[in-house]
């Protein structure tokens, strides 16, 4: 696709986010974009330390549906977990959590 510069309006400003910088937000924002992984997240700024349990107590959904979310949701870097014998505490990735918002700030 050929753009033709000239009827385009000049940038205001620019977003300095390239490679895994960008891969990472995307893969952030890709993450948010379910809505049962949404209400984890949401579940999880409102119970911090919360157990594997109690996550699928709060959902309608399956124990291996709701493990498949926090997998992605681990694996985007918004949720951490520890183990305490058979049981998995999931909590926020405050660092990523701080690194998200430092971003968005620059977009916006």
């Amino acid at each position: 696709m050929v753009i033709n510069k000239q009827l385009l309006p000049e940038a205001c400003c620019t977003l300095k986010i390239s490679g895994k910088g960008q891969e990472k937000l995307t893969k952030m924002f890709k993450a948010l974009g379910n809505p049962h992984r949404f209400e984890i997240m949401k579940f999880l700024v409102t119970h911090p330390g919360c157990i594997n349990g109690n996550i699928v107590d709060y959902l309608p959904i399956a124990q291996a549906t709701v493990s498949q979310h926090l997998k992605v949701l681990s694996e985007a870097g918004w949720i951490t977990g520890t183990y305490e014998g058979t049981a998995t505490n999931y909590c926020l990735s405050e660092s990523n959590i701080n690194w998200f918002k430092e971003k968005i700030g620059e977009i916006f």
